[in-house]
């Protein structure tokens, strides 16, 4: 399992800090990331700012240490957040991104998902939730979604379940369903959004058993991925 955060012992006590990186090409918005995370105790450190993508992957080849979470404005003028995970993605495999944007229209939202984007707030959100948002994507490889971004990808997800199918969803094709009945719970109620947390409070589980679970599914489904898995089995009619 790669390294993951920048861990310290203090008084034998060994704990993770998670890094993060802000790419954001207004100062204000910067600024108001900045205070928003700090107004609320945490284990962040801020390790790299920048006002544009070009910026963030110069910087990313002498960097060190990396951040674990990046935080991505979706319009900047010389290289946009969508372009930027487009080429950072392959390079930098252990990053996670988190757009951080005004806007929800459907085109950017699934841009942004497609070219690796594991997460998508709106920059209305409270520091609560662009906390919550960081935990779940470094701690449980989760998929945050502001409510109305999740079902505007569900409605996506469910479109491209009438296409011709994947490669990998054609390899299942004619297999029992490999899902179980726990399991396509789990699926339904991530396709609506849900944290691992809130998942685990509505089906009576614990956030551990959650976690597993989806692990599980990655490993039946032979996918990497959350929107992988959920495209295979909305084309299989398993959820």
């Amino acid at each position: 399992m790669p390294h993951r955060g920048y861990c310290k012992i203090f008084t034998s006590i060994y704990f993770c800090i998670m890094l993060i990186g802000i790419v954001e090409d207004k100062a204000y918005l910067r600024n108001s990331l900045k205070e928003k995370l700090a107004s609320i105790e945490n284990e962040i450190e801020l390790v790299m700012e920048t006002a544009d993508g070009s910026d963030f992957l110069k910087l990313m080849k002498t960097l060190s240490p990396q951040p674990d979470v990046v935080l991505m404005d979706i319009e900047m003028n010389e290289l946009n957040g969508i372009e930027t995970i487009q080429r950072a993605a392959p390079l930098y495999p252990s990053v996670k991104f988190i757009m951080l944007t005004v806007f929800d229209d459907d085109e950017r939202i699934f841009n942004a998902i497609k070219a690796g984007a594991h997460g998508y707030l709106l920059k209305e959100a409270t520091a609560q939730q662009i906390i919550d948002a960081l935990y779940q994507v470094y701690e449980d490889d989760g998929a945050p979604m502001s409510p109305g971004i999740a079902r505007k990808a569900w409605k996506w997800l469910t479109a491209m379940s009438s296409q011709p199918a994947a490669e990998k969803t054609a390899a299942l094709k004619n297999e029992l369903e490999p899902l179980s009945d726990r399991e396509k719970e789990i699926l339904k109620c991530s396709m609506e959004g849900k944290e691992y947390a809130q998942i685990a409070e509505l089906l009576f589980l614990s956030k551990h058993t959650v976690r597993q679970h989806m692990k599980n599914i990655y490993s039946k489904l032979h996918v990497s991925s959350k929107i992988e898995a959920l495209q295979i089995s909305l084309k299989n009619k398993w959820i």
